[in-house]
């Protein structure tokens, strides 16, 4: 998918990220250096515009225009427009040096560039600019040293400054869309406060090591990825995740570089410092997407590709037949130059290298992480959906339902208090939701000693001086014991039921269920809206899949599914011609992942590394799905509009370059070059529009 050779529009910017990268995170390295790049797009060649920094273009914009006033004081055209009379001996000479300095000078970009597209055989933009201005200046030439006609020195002037000044414009528009993603790489502080042999000193960014501890105060950014070790505070990763609400941070869990620490004061073991941390996997990440072609932008390339060819060929053809019908010789070369200079295919060159770098850029800052440019564009076509249940549309966490005693000697808290005082020292997901369970209704958590972890059944230990078992129904019928009734009001097609035991009684149960993400509901509506079914996919019984997918409205499911059949189930929706995206954690739906039309990881946090899907979204929230399909048909939406406008307006504009409407109206050199730089700019400023809704 990656073009080698591909270093897009939006490289004018790059070395400006390069500076300001983490510790060795280069450029060279995301474009996937180690080959020879070509040194300019498929558009036409201006990437870095010859190597000029953007800058550079307005710095030659000032001097040449302040060139350009002699210029126009001496041209002959220009002093009857205003009515006076200015000459000198030798004043022809005088012009045609000024006019020299403005073509060389200004020109030299240009210049430059036609001769990398020629060596490259991939005649473009640059190719246009540089035969327009280089036939006006050798024609004008010949006219001072006594051919017949009149110079077109200020012409060519005006026509150098405008071009100058259109891909300044033109460039500062591309650098506007990199500087999010430089936004992104200045998240990260340049000195980080590390504690070592209990002493705090402040070290350079690039110094911070895995494994080092950080202390980060109240307003501070993290450094890096890690684990709280001690404190507690509200961290804002909204630049990272897209979630505006502050996540509360305490001991032993994860902090994102980047995000912002709010009120209180963190010490921070790292675990993923520079090249490991999620934030620089993300700055990977979006660079190789903007840097990788789509098919919408490998159509634009196509087209400016003949635009240039129609150009050259109109403009030659503009020339002969107005040499034929009797016209004098500069009134043909300066339709030629016209149709030249209007219809360089410029606006075209920006059309869709400047949406790729907005959306992939907004995408990020949203928590949408796009590594496939192909597949989310693909996403506006798809019909239907395919969910994994635990995970995406679940928490993938037992949350505790019901505590219901079975016996009058204890009530509810007391059999949550054995049962959490038991579970303790387990690391299984019952365990983590009675202990959530235990803490939500702050009651203390009791101590227990001889603990026992009993494999597919549960656990055993003594607490306060009693025999305590919190086991499922498969402990029953391996202790050939007699399972107590299920109360009528457990759903057995959803819950999972653990049993309480003291001194070998049964004497409560504990109800959990993998709870549905409470934006689920809204995100399979809202894909119905669209159009697209969605279909559960999980390993689960038949009786959990049906209650999951009737509770969510969703138009079907597909249970007791293995891993390594998630793929066919894929692979079946297409083979019924259905445009399938599947939606997965990542881990065992990799193979399903693939194969469909749009692999969507869901919940990767900070585990951006999913290598097998298309598009990976920050946050375990469904509605993030629809997001990225609403956002992907808007980022192609824009594309679209950006190449109407931009072969529409060549449409209108050459044949008014080449002198249709002659003698009513004809389109002068720098005129066409003003219609130009306009329409790029009319482009880049609708590009900017996009928003991810």
């Amino acid at each position: 998918m990656k073009d080698p050779h591909n270093h897009e529009h939006h490289g004018h910017s790059a070395h400006h990220t390069a500076e300001n990268m983490p510790a060795g995170h280069n450029h060279a390295a995301m474009n996937g250096s180690g080959h020879h790049h070509k040194e300019h797009d498929s558009t036409g060649g201006h990437d870095e515009h010859a190597g000029h920094h953007t800058e550079g273009f307005l710095q030659r914009f000032w001097i040449c225009l302040a060139v350009t006033i002699p210029v126009l004081l001496l041209s002959h055209m220009i002093q009857q427009w205003i009515g006076f009379e200015f000459t000198f001996p030798g004043h022809q000479y005088a012009l045609l040096l000024t006019s020299s300095f403005i073509f060389f000078y200004g020109g030299w970009p240009f210049l430059v560039g036609l001769i990398r597209e020629l060596k490259w055989k991939d005649p473009g933009m640059m190719t246009l600019v540089a035969v327009a201005i280089t036939t006006a200046y050798i024609y004008s030439v010949a006219v001072v040293f006594g051919l017949q006609g009149m110079d077109f020195f200020w012409e060519l002037a005006t026509l150098i400054d405008i071009m100058l000044l259109g891909h300044w414009l033109e460039m500062k528009s591309q650098m506007a869309a990199s500087r999010a993603l430089e936004s992104l790489v200045a998240l990260l502080p340049a000195v980080v406060h590390v504690e070592r042999n209990g002493q705090v000193s402040d070290i350079p960014l690039q110094e911070l090591k895995n494994n080092d501890v950080v202390l980060i105060r109240p307003g501070e950014k993290i450094p890096a990825d890690g684990l709280v070790l001690e404190g507690s505070s509200n961290v804002n990763e909204s630049m990272l995740t897209g979630e505006s609400v502050p996540v509360k941070k305490g001991k032993d869990t994860k902090v994102i570089a980047g995000a912002v620490n709010g009120d209180g004061a963190l010490k921070v073991r790292v675990t993923g410092a520079g090249n490991d941390s999620y934030l620089n996997k993300v700055i990977t990440m979006v660079q190789s997407a903007q840097g990788a072609k789509s098919n919408t932008q490998n159509l634009a390339n196509k087209v400016a590709k003949w635009l240039t060819i129609v150009s050259i060929s109109v403009g030659i053809i503009t020339f002969i037949v107005w040499l034929t019908a009797g016209k004098e010789l500069s009134f043909a070369l300066e339709r030629m130059v016209t149709v030249m200079v209007t219809s360089c295919p410029h606006a075209l060159g920006v059309a869709i290298p400047l949406v790729v770098a907005i959306s992939t850029t907004l995408s990020a800052v949203h928590g949408l992480l796009i590594r496939n440019r192909t597949a989310f564009e693909n996403a506006r076509k798809l019909t239907t959906i395919i969910f994994d249940k635990t995970g995406t549309l679940t928490k993938g966490s037992h949350e505790v339902q019901k505590v219901i005693p079975l016996a009058d000697q204890y009530t509810a808290s007391e059999i949550l208090q054995y049962a959490a005082a038991v579970q303790q020292n387990s690391e299984h997901h019952i365990a983590h939701g009675v202990m959530r369970k235990l803490k939500e209704k702050s009651l203390p958590l009791w101590t227990s000693t001889d603990f026992r972890y009993m494999q597919g059944i549960g656990v055993t230990g003594v607490v306060n001086g009693k025999q305590v078992i919190a086991a499922g129904p498969n402990y029953f019928r391996q202790e050939n014991k007699t399972m107590p009734a299920i109360p009528a009001e457990v759903d057995q097609s959803t819950d999972t039921v653990n049993f309480l035991l003291v001194d070998n009684v049964p004497v409560g149960i504990i109800t959990l269920a993998d709870s549905i993400r409470d934006t689920a509901a809204e995100a399979i509506a809202d894909l119905k809206a669209m159009g697209i079914r969605s279909f559960l996919l999980t390993g689960d019984n038949e009786q959990v899949a049906a209650a999951v997918a009737k509770k969510l409205n969703m138009d079907g499911y597909l249970a007791n599914v293995l891993p390594h059949e998630k793929q066919n189930k894929v692979k079946e929706f297409q083979d019924k011609g259905e445009v399938v995206a599947m939606t997965g954690d990542g881990v065992n739906d990799a193979p399903a992942l693939a194969t469909a039309d749009v692999g969507i990881a869901v919940g990767s946090g900070t585990d951006v590394a999913a290598e097998t899907a298309d598009i990976i979204l920050v946050n375990s929230d469904p509605k993030d799905v629809v997001q990225m399909i609403a956002f992907g048909k808007a980022t192609y939406r824009k594309m679209i509009q950006n190449l109407i406008w931009a072969v529409g307006y060549n449409v209108v504009a050459i044949p008014l370059a080449a002198g249709i409407l002659y003698p009513g109206f004809t389109l002068s050199p720098a005129m066409g070059a003003v219609l130009m730089s306009l329409s790029t700019i009319i482009v880049a400023i609708n590009a900017k529009l996009l928003k991810v809704k």
